[in-house]
């Protein structure tokens, strides 16, 4: 039987790559291509101060943005 750490490193994960407790700074410094998502949905921090300790879903609700919305379109930017 699998267990998810072999389906992992078969690259069969269907875990998302990106999830709400990430901080923002993580997520830009690993996946540049999501800096436009951030601002498309009104999240222009990006580059400030907090961004690197404040989490997505921080973020998101600091600036009344649907965190869920925002995730799904962060992975589907990794996608592109």
């Amino acid at each position: 039987m699998l267990i998810q750490t072999d389906i992992d490193k078969i690259g069969g994960s269907n875990m998302a790559e990106i999830n709400a407790e990430m901080t923002i700074s993580e997520v830009v410094q690993k996946h540049p291509e999501t800096i436009e998502v951030f601002m498309k949905h009104g999240l222009g921090c990006v580059g400030c101060s907090a961004a690197r300790y404040e989490n997505i879903a921080q973020g998101a609700a600091v600036h009344g943005i649907d965190t869920d919305k925002l995730v799904v379109d962060l992975n589907a930017a990794l996608k592109n």
